[in-house]
């Protein structure tokens, strides 16, 4: 008869808790600056004709000035960033000005980035559809095209280019749609193949553009004097039906000039992106965001900036508006010097790069606009719901659904229509910038925290600082909103009322949130995929042996888990933060269920320790572990992860060695196999104690070196014995000590050994009250600073 089957050991039978946080793939300053450019970068394809058709040919000037202007914008969000690493418009205009602006403020930031994909798509389309009729023109002079075919088009074959547009940018919404559905580091790698073919495309046009101005010369670009600009009637906006509008924007020069600027600035979008994407910027993070922050500013001036003025300076009068007006590029690359055919190849690939990175854009506005919609979310705004994870890829899909929804029916109502698109979209451009350098000027004197960077210049005057240069930006900024306001009337009414609307949302959402919940904290917690795991395996979990485990149990002390992220390289090592779950319940804490193990504390300590590690831009895995007995829990997941050390804050009620003491005999009561490991102990000062869990290498002090040596001195003289070694000595003579301890001379070894012990802790440190004595399990090393290494 067969035996019963026996029970499975506690050590297998441990159920845990995988929290997997919505966000935690750090990406490096290439990836986060390719995916800001895909925005900034692809204005150059369409900034300039719209500007042109609304102030003339001066407008090139006016593109370059935004881009130097863009410097200055750029710093305002690093120093934001500096000061929050999940930053952005909402929190930090929340910080300094309060709720109910900050849900304004991103409100008129929703309508830039639900803008940003549409207008980067139908410009995409008119670049395809553009390239496709000039081809169907080629081919039709040379005789190409079959008669049949010219029946079917009613002469030459074309193709609407509006409606052609319309369906490429549905097509390319839908499939970065699914690329954010899948995670941030799926989409930041098309974002970096994209601008890698996309430098390929702009120092070949910058190279042959040089060429042709010296073979060909060049149309000079009127200087941007009020008396060079010429407002078109939509220009104007409210102000066109005045009489004296266009005498007003040329006698009084700098308001001419602040109209022209208001319509070009929209050549400066994608720093809200910045900011949304710092939150993944790999460690360092601040030299990462500065790093990003110059690749952006560098690339965006020449690319953006001077193909606006090779359009006019290469591009005949004659056709530049009326022809290319929407694909700018295009035409450019049609007016080189050079063979037709190779022209005609050219515009074809600049056709292609022009239809990747319009694409980025879309992707890019994807990305920003779900990182604010997630910040909103995290402060109460919206409902939970929105922020739920993806059940396979853990991403905030609800929020990206309702992005990708608004954008496919903005482009579906714009019918193709760039300049439409383009004079909206610098609504929320402006006005989220402004609210932005306002926010930040309060925090100046507001916010004493800590900065990792300011906008300069600042001048101190009898100890008060003085922010010149974020004032400046400011001003300018406000000038040019205000303008806009009445010289801009497509996106006055359009943005007022998308931004009203977004706004009563917020409002009303918030508000049924906050009576759902009744003791709604002021900071909400962060969302976590749960996958529920029987045994605590590390291949399971996708960790690699040699890892550093955290513990944590109090989120407002997590100055153990800053320090091991500032020690521990992760590209090496992974960082398990794990937490036990003590349960009341004895035996039966196995069986609990996910609710009972990962309760809303949990969700509020890994919200925390997600913080922190996003501040240091490094990934952790985080573990909730069940346990009767949180010292057992802790050695049994560090045996079963491979762990190579063990990091916890200092107990408020135990010493540091009262710790390692109860965590060595933890070790020693855990079955085989079992491994070794450090346990370090971070005092709030970020001093460190160190002990060695497990069997080791003791330490020896000098005098012992030295007793072994002359022993060994003497018993080589001995005949025979001339090739005994230190060790064998040592084995012998602890053998010998072994033999007499459990014999007749126990008592005596014992009472010496008390003796020693004494007057050892006598003269090492002054008696530390009740404290045990590290078992043989848990012994203490030299205390080592935060920079030290592990071993």
């Amino acid at each position: 008869m067969s035996s019963p089957p026996q029970p499975e050991p506690a050590s297998s039978r441990v159920r845990i808790v995988v929290a997997t946080s919505v966000m935690l793939t750090f990406i490096s300053y290439w990836r986060a600056a390719a995916i800001v450019l895909n925005d900034l970068g692809s204005s150059a394809f369409y900034a300039g004709g719209i500007a042109e058709q609304a102030i003339g040919k001066s407008a090139p000037w006016f593109i370059v000035g935004v881009m130097l202007f863009s410097f200055t914008v750029r710093a305002v969000y690093v120093e934001s960033c500096s000061m929050f690493v999940r930053g952005g418009v909402y929190r930090v205009v929340k910080e300094a000005l309060g709720s109910t602006l900050a849900k304004m403020s991103v409100s008129a930031l929703m309508f830039d980035y639900i803008l940003t994909g549409p207008i980067s798509g139908v410009s995409a389309g008119q670049y395809i559809a553009g390239l496709i009729n000039d081809v169907f023109a080629t081919a039709d002079a040379h005789g190409w095209v079959p008669r049949a075919m010219h029946g079917l088009f009613h002469g030459t074959p074309h193709f609407n280019v509006n409606a052609t547009s319309v369906v490429f940018a549905v097509a390319v919404t839908v499939y970065f749609w699914w690329q954010n559905t899948k995670g941030i580091h799926e989409s930041s790698e098309k974002a970096l193949r994209v601008m890698q073919i996309t430098t390929v495309m702009v120092i070949l046009l910058l190279t042959w553009s040089a060429i042709t101005l010296l073979k060909q010369g060049y149309q000079p670009v009127p200087l941007p004097f009020p008396r060079n600009l010429h407002f078109g009637h939509e220009a104007l906006g409210f102000l066109a039906h005045t009489d004296m509008a266009q005498d007003l924007a040329r006698k009084f020069g700098l308001f001419g000039i602040l109209i022209a600027f208001g319509h070009s600035v929209l050549a400066m979008s994608g720093e809200e992106s910045l900011a949304q994407v710092n939150r993944e910027l790999a460690h360092p993070k601040l030299k990462n965001l500065k790093r990003a922050a110059i690749i952006i500013a560098i690339y965006s001036f020449v690319f953006t900036g001077l193909t606006a003025l090779l359009f006019v300076m290469i591009i005949p009068d004659s056709v530049r508006v009326p022809v290319y007006k929407d694909n700018l590029i295009a035409g450019l690359a049609m007016y080189l010097w050079g063979p037709q055919l190779l022209r005609l190849a050219f515009r074809a690939f600049v056709v292609v790069v022009g239809f990747l990175i319009l694409s980025g854009a879309v992707n890019t506005a994807i990305i920003g606009s779900n990182g604010v919609l997630n910040r909103v979310s995290e402060d109460g705004v919206l409902s939970d719901w929105f922020r739920q994870p993806h059940p396979r890829f853990g991403t905030s899909y609800r929020l990206i659904n309702m992005v990708v929804m608004m954008q496919l029916f903005t482009i579906l109502v714009s019918h193709g229509d760039v300049y439409l698109l383009g004079e909206a979209y610098a609504f929320g451009v402006i006005w989220s910038f402004t609210f932005n350098s306002l926010a930040m000027l309060v925090l100046r004197f507001k916010y004493k925290g800590e900065r990792g960077w300011k906008v300069p210049p600042n001048f101190h005057i009898a100890g008060h600082e003085i922010p010149v240069g974020l004032a400046s930006v400011f001003f300018v900024l406000l000038s040019t909103a205000i303008v806009n306001l009445f010289t801009k009337s497509v996106a006055t009414v359009a943005g007022l009322a998308f931004a009203g609307g977004f706004y009563l949302i917020f409002t009303i959402s918030e508000r049924a949130n906050r009576k759902k919940h009744a003791l709604a904290q002021e900071q909400m917690k962060e969302h976590f995929q749960l996958l529920r795991s029987d045994t605590v395996e590390r291949s399971n979990l996708g960790i690699h042996p040699g890892n550093v485990m955290v513990t944590v149990r109090d989120y407002n002390t997590l100055t153990h888990l800053k320090w091991a992220l500032q020690a521990t390289n992760t590209n090496e090592q992974d960082i398990v933060v794990m937490s036990a779950r003590v349960s009341q319940f004895g035996t039966a804490a196995y069986d609990l269920s996910t609710d009972q193990i990962f309760s809303d504390y949990e969700q509020q300590l890994f919200t925390r320790a997600v913080s922190v590690a996003e501040s240091f831009g490094k990934h952790v895995s985080l573990l909730v572990v069940p346990a009767r007995d949180v010292w057992s829990a802790i050695v049994q997941t560090a045996i079963n992860l491979e762990t190579s050390a063990v990091v916890s804050g200092l107990s408020s009620k135990m010493t540091a060695q009262e710790q390692a003491f109860e965590l060595g005999r933890a070790w020693e009561a855990a079955p085989e196999p079992k491994r070794q490991f450090v346990f370090q102990v971070v005092r709030p000062d970020m001093t460190v104690d160190t002990f060695r869990i497990g069997p080791h290498t003791p330490s020896m002090k000098a005098e012992d070196v030295h007793l072994i040596h002359r022993l060994w001195l003497q018993i080589t003289r001995e005949p025979g014995l001339d090739k005994v070694h230190h060790h064998e000595i040592l084995t012998e003579a602890l053998t010998r000590f072994a033999r007499d301890y459990t014999g007749v001379d126990r008592e005596n070894i014992l009472k010496e050994l008390r003796r020693v012990s004494e007057n050892a802790a006598d003269k090492e440190s002054p008696p530390q009250g009740d404290a045990p004595a590290p078992t043989a399990a848990a012994v203490q090393e030299p205390s080592h600073g935060a920079g030290a290494e592990r071993t």
